[in-house]
């Protein structure tokens, strides 16, 4: 993913529109070194420098993302995200003293420039995994608050380099680091009414309390596939429901007992008794004869 990014900046700097606007940039290549006092290009260059990398906090959600499927539910943890920083710095080459200086200077502010115009990585620029990415990806220029360079002086000397000028680059990523969790759905619901008593553990005085229940399954053909648009009816409480596409059902509220289901579906019609709530290991679950 971290290498992906890096491809991705590139991929910005090494746009063939920027030769118009920004001819000197277009010219330069693009390194990823760490600017110590050894780094010194033959070639005008650009040096992007990953130096830091952390969760940003502030965007951080406990929130899980749950998917229906196929009667079950997939649940993934929320992402995290995580804010890339790089040192950005310009290198001239082929001149000297105070030309060297206002090259790199020049340099230096196409790149500004050109960052700044993009508040969110474009589609077109995402490299490898990052095309995957559910969100767009922030780009800020100036760092975040962990991210920034906050004294420059002793920031180069832990580089081993005299002070330049420079840039901070951060972009937030999105990282999954859990597996995703599948459960089956739940089949019962149950909601139970009274009279208020805040002694009890349910909150509802005991003499008053009346449970009710709301099922739900899958209608299948003898096959074992899915029916969609059937009609399931229980006729003791006048409750109906028609299955969606992967053939579910819900059916609610009812009190707890023993019910007998009638399933419609074209020409053919089928009953099936039930007992809610459902003994362990039972499921509200229909299938159709052939």
């Amino acid at each position: 993913m971290i290498r992906d990014l890096s491809e991705t900046l590139q991929a910005i700097l090494d746009d063939e529109s920027l030769a118009a606007s920004f001819p000197e940039l277009a010219e330069a290549q693009v390194a990823f070194e760490r600017p110590s006092e050894q780094f010194n290009p033959s070639q005008t260059t650009i040096n992007l420098f990953l130096f830091d990398i952390r969760e940003n906090m502030e965007l951080r959600s406990n929130e899980p993302v749950i998917e229906r499927k196929n009667g079950s539910a997939v649940i993934r943890r929320a992402l995290k995200r995580i804010d890339c920083s790089y040192l950005v710095t310009a290198w001239a080459a082929g001149s000297t003293g105070p030309k060297l200086v206002l090259e790199e200077h020049e340099l230096l502010g196409q790149a500004l420039q050109v960052f700044m115009s993009h508040p969110t990585i474009p589609q077109s620029f995402l490299q490898g995994s990052l095309k995957e990415q559910d969100l767009a990806l922030p780009l800020r220029v100036g760092g975040t608050n962990k991210g920034e360079v906050k004294d420059p002086a002793d920031f180069w000397s832990a580089l081993g380099n005299k002070l330049r000028p420079s840039l901070v680059v951060t972009v937030t990523v999105e990282l999954q680091p859990f597996e995703a969790q599948v459960v089956p759905l739940a089949s019962t619901q149950k909601l139970r009414l009274g009279l208020s008593n805040p002694e009890t553990a349910s909150g509802v005085a005991k003499k008053t309390a009346e449970d009710f229940f709301r099922i739900g399954g899958l209608v299948t053909n003898a096959q074992g596939k899915p029916v969609a648009g059937a009609i399931v009816s229980n006729a003791k409480t006048g409750l109906s429901a028609t299955t969606d596409d992967a053939g579910r059902y819900a059916l609610g509220m009812m009190p707890g007992g023993t019910y007998s289901l009638k399933v419609k579906a074209a020409k053919q019609s089928e009953s099936f008794k039930i007992v809610i709530p459902a003994p362990a290991g039972k499921t509200y679950d229909l299938q159709l004869p052939g």
